[in-house]
């Protein structure tokens, strides 16, 4: 009988040794959980100054660890003296703290003068500082679309150009890009081919085009330095000056056609308003013939017309009727025979 309370009391104790157990497991697997301590580890061991209060920081702030500190790792490394706060602060503008490392390394070893700072200000600009520090090392060749230009003879010319430039760091932050490259070489072909005064000088000497971009300094307010102009490509295109005289010769046709055309309407519209005139004088004329017996009656009235007077009249208008027969009858016989 006095068994059972000892059982009752181990039971218990285990049922209690066991939950404190699973606490501590769940306690532990939240720690280990919210704190990288396999990360710390790495780090510690690659020289990296990394505490857990630093990484338990990152977690509070919202930032991955694993994204700050391995960066660290491979700048510490590298032999580059960096701090979590600087890598941090760069990931939370908004910046690539793996590919400005990277880009430090790559100066480094290059022997060329990039501070974080400013390797920073770069990436936040927008711009692939590894890129950069890239071309800064190994120059990078730019080539030109074809570019027509027109010469003072009117033929044109068609250009390709190849551009090799380097990076200049000092002023990647605020420098023009490869676009106002290539339009101040486009420039600078367009200006040379049209200054010459025929295309075969052009084609017969293609460097004079490279040598007049090189003295104008196409690369000043760019990101980068211009090493050398080289021309790839020169075409003849087409006679613009004979195509520009031919369109100008039927603008010219066609004007003056239009004139013309102004010209006849105006004697057409002139002609019916002559036409219009004539048939008012016509229709004068009638009026006027009409008043004629009018006015002979009233002149037998008056007695300042004779009998014989209207005879006489009469026979003069049949005279005259005959004379026109006669006329009208010879000219006819003439048009027949000729």
């Amino acid at each position: 009988m006095n068994n059972f309370p000892n059982n009752d009391f181990d039971v218990s104790s285990l049922i209690s040794i066991g939950i404190i157990i699973v606490i501590l497991i769940i306690l532990i697997s939240l720690f280990f959980r919210f704190v990288p301590v396999g990360l710390w580890v790495t780090a510690y061991f690659s020289g990296a100054k990394v505490s857990i209060g630093n990484l338990v920081g990152m977690r509070l702030r919202r930032v991955q660890p694993s994204e700050i500190v391995r960066p660290l790792i491979k700048a510490t490394k590298a032999g580059l003296t960096l701090d979590t706060n600087q890598l941090e602060a760069h990931h939370l503008a908004g910046g690539n703290v793996n590919l400005v490392v990277d880009a430090l390394i790559a100066a480094q070893r290059a022997n060329i003068d990039l501070e974080f700072e400013q390797a920073a200000a770069i990436d936040l600009a927008g711009r692939n500082v590894f890129e950069a520090v890239q071309v800064s090392v190994n120059p990078k060749v730019i080539e030109t679309p074809l570019i027509s230009a027109v010469a003072m003879n009117g033929i044109e010319v068609r250009a390709k150009a190849k551009v090799t430039v380097r990076a200049n760091i000092e002023r990647l932050v605020g420098g023009a890009g490869e676009e106002t490259i290539i339009a101040r070489i486009g420039e600078g072909i367009v200006t040379t081919v049209g200054s010459s005064e025929s295309h075969s000088k052009v084609l017969e000497n293609p460097d004079s085009i490279s040598q007049t971009i090189l003295r104008k300094g196409l690369d000043s307010g760019t990101a980068f330095e211009i090493l050398s102009i080289d021309i790839a490509d020169v075409d003849v295109g087409r006679n613009i000056g004979a195509k520009l005289q031919a369109d100008q010769a039927i603008a010219d046709k066609n004007v003056a056609q239009a004139k013309a055309e102004e010209r006849r309407a105006f004697a057409v519209a002139e002609e019916q308003e002559m036409v219009a005139e004539v048939q008012r004088m016509r229709a004068r004329v009638v009026e006027a013939e009409a008043e004629v017996p009018l006015a002979m009656a009233e002149a037998f009235k008056k007695g300042n017309l004779g009998v014989m007077d209207y005879y006489n009249m009469k026979n003069i208008e049949s005279d005259t009727s005959m004379r026109d027969s006669i006329a009208k009858g010879t000219n006819s016989s003439e048009e027949g025979r000729e």
